[in-house]
């Protein structure tokens, strides 16, 4: 579940290896370059954390970020997430 945490969507994801989880990130990266939004992430080895805010809205949640959080979670549904 996303978690709205100092003014940001917030939510991690843990895969069985880190190759899994770059395939993630590399599907999230054509989601977020069709939504032209593109969130803060990390990743490390099989985690990968996100941070969503609209840097244009003075860094606010906006509908923006949720039409994101919702592409990630199609993208992970794909996946055996942990």
């Amino acid at each position: 579940m996303w978690n709205n945490v100092d003014n940001s969507l917030r939510r991690s994801f843990r895969f069985s290896d880190f190759k899994t989880a770059f395939a993630f990130l590399t599907e999230v990266a054509a989601e977020a370059e069709r939504l032209d939004h593109h969130p803060w992430f990390s990743n490390e080895y099989n985690v990968v954390e996100f941070r969503l805010r609209t840097h244009d809205a003075s860094n606010a949640v906006t509908a923006r970020d949720h039409r994101l959080a919702a592409a990630i979670d199609a993208v992970a549904a794909r996946y055996e997430v942990q």
